[in-house]
């Protein structure tokens, strides 16, 4: 082998050897944080959706159940309002993040390891209002 033929095989390995590592890299990332924000951000219409549907359209259901009695991926949201007033869920909903310190959300962190709870910070106040008053009334029900 010449020399350029050399520097050649030896770039084209380099290479291969780095696209392998940051693929290796890559899934690593991917189980750390599986869920994205998956929260539509058009096609709310405030007057027209019940708490219901909106908890259905935002996609809660996907990690908090069908019936919101919790999943693999997020709690029961049956209870909510054992800890929670109307106004304290419209603001968790817009800034979760903000509430990871208690006591309890650690031991979520804890149950729910790599799951993320989304902001809803673009979703209109009246529509949380809505999906706040649904989640606390399914405890009576």
């Amino acid at each position: 082998m010449t020399k350029p033929q050399i520097w050649i095989a030896s770039f084209v390995f380099l290479f291969l050897l780095l696209f392998i590592l940051n693929q290796a890299t890559k899934k690593e990332e991917e189980v750390k944080n599986p869920i994205q924000n998956t929260v539509p951000q058009t096609g709310m219409n405030s007057e027209e959706n019940s708490g219901e549907q909106l908890v259905k359209r935002l996609g809660c259901i996907s990690c908090h159940g069908s019936d919101l009695k919790g999943s693999r991926m997020g709690p029961d949201l049956t209870n909510v309002k054992e800890f929670w007033s109307r106004d304290q869920l419209i603001n968790y909903l817009r800034n979760p993040n903000s509430y990871m310190q208690s006591e309890r959300m650690q031991k979520y962190k804890e149950n729910f390891p790599g799951v993320i709870m989304p902001p809803f910070n673009h979703v209109d106040v009246k529509d949380l209002g809505k999906i706040a008053e649904y989640l606390l009334e399914l405890n009576k029900k």
